[in-house]
């Protein structure tokens, strides 16, 4: 089985003093905490998000550009375009590759971000019923998206014993190597004590790319 050491996760570091005060929050959880109800809830959460948002708590929600919904058609299996906006907004999302955080840290233009380090062996420890893994960017459907659906995020559990065997069941994709490592490691709903996690915190400045410290 391929051992997970690190993992990223990067935030708008205009959220960062409430990350330290009050943990790490999927999209679906803030717009809770910011009492966002009604149409404007169902449109910042099963709709693509194509503009930055900031919400009236001042928390900000990146937007959604790499996922228009016409993309989503035509490689969703099973699930709608909406269904799969709420899912990927019910979600913490970490990176194992820095090489991919910093392709989405281009992607966020001239704003300032912070990027958080993780003990990964810790996390998955202390979350491992909440985690899910995937083996694909599944915040991108351009150019050739991948097929995706409610499978793509397979349970921490089946993935540490049977590597993608569900997805491809799931999904009717072929079968990927026990080999393949996963893309991104997520969390449903919210992780509280995240400070607790992180053995490194960087700041990034507009346009500056993230460098990982090795041990």
């Amino acid at each position: 089985m391929i051992q997970l050491t690190s993992l990223y996760h990067m935030a708008e570091a205009a959220n960062w003093p409430a990350i330290q005060r009050d943990g790490l929050h999927s999209a679906s959880t803030l717009l809770g905490l910011a009492g966002i109800l009604g149409e404007d809830r169902e449109r910042l959460e099963k709709h693509q998000r194509l503009t930055h948002t900031e919400l009236p708590n001042g928390v900000q929600l990146r937007d959604q550009r790499p996922m228009p919904s016409t993309a989503l058609a035509s490689c969703l299996i099973g699930i709608s375009p909406s269904e799969w906006y709420a899912l990927i907004n019910a979600r913490v999302f970490f990176w194992l590759d820095p090489a991919r955080l910093n392709r989405q840290r281009a992607a966020c233009g001239p704003r300032p971000q912070v990027v958080l380090t993780v003990d990964a062996s810790k996390l998955v420890a202390a979350y491992a019923e909440k985690i899910a893994v995937t083996p694909i960017n599944s915040g991108n459907a351009r150019r050739r998206p991948a097929r995706r659906g409610a499978a793509t995020f397979v349970p921490y559990a089946a993935w540490a014993t049977s590597a993608w065997a569900s997805e491809a069941a799931s999904l009717g994709t072929p079968i990927r190597p026990s080999s393949h490592s996963p893309v991104e490691l997520t969390v449903a709903g919210s992780i509280l004590d995240i400070m607790h996690f992180v053995v490194g915190v960087q700041q990034l400045a507009p346009d500056q790319l993230f460098t990982p410290v090795h041990s």
